[in-house]
């Protein structure tokens, strides 16, 4: 399938702390593959424009894309969400977190053509909605603003006051059978445990 770049900011948040992992996701490998040149690989052919926000810029300056501090430093994901909105230079954006490795252009570019209309279209796994795997209009400003006022954080918080299309599950599994689009990594046994299933796909 051949993707066309259309007029989207790719935005990836890596500004986390990264407890539990110990060190900052997005440079963990798969497959010998840092997850953020993974992501970065994805979003090249997507997208018009590319935004990492991070509390640590200096790690990203080689990547040849826009690097912005948090706007709030260490405000979480709502903050890191309206920072890469408020840089965006176009009006959706689709918005990732850095320590997802098997992210698919398709399940993207399916979420993309079905955005007019909306603010906020968001999938929804078996796990619940999954806001960092979302595209998001300007038009979400004011009601995150209005949320951080309020010193809420959850970002799907705000989707209350703006215009949601949620994409089911049952779409993106003709795309996605294992819906490995949402993996997020977060311990090394999960780290382990998803290194051994690359190397047990190439195998097959």
């Amino acid at each position: 399938m051949i993707h066309h770049r259309r007029p989207l900011t790719g935005v990836v948040l890596s500004g986390g702390k990264s407890l539990r992992m110990g060190q900052n996701k997005a440079f963990l490998k798969i497959g010998g593959v840092p997850i953020i040149r993974r992501i970065l690989d994805i979003f090249r052919p997507l997208f018009q424009e590319i935004i990492i926000v991070t509390n640590e810029p200096d790690l990203y300056s080689n990547f040849d894309v826009s690097v912005y501090n948090d706007l709030i430093p260490n405000g979480g994901a709502l903050v890191a969400l309206y920072t890469g909105l408020f840089h965006s230079s176009l009006p959706y954006s689709f918005v990732v977190g850095c320590d997802m490795p098997y992210l698919k252009a398709s399940v993207i570019s399916y979420l993309m053509e079905r955005t007019e209309g909306y603010d906020v279209t968001v999938p929804k796994s078996p796990d619940g909605l999954e806001p960092l795997h979302a595209i998001y209009s300007k038009n979400c400003m004011g009601a995150i603003e209005s949320l951080l006022r309020e010193r809420k954080a959850k970002v799907i918080d705000f989707f209350s006051s703006v215009r949601v299309k949620i994409i089911e599950a049952s779409e993106i599994l003709p795309l996605d059978p294992r819906l490995e689009s949402f993996v997020n990594l977060n311990t090394r046994e999960e780290l382990t445990r998803y290194e051994q299933q690359h190397l047990s796909a190439l195998l097959d």
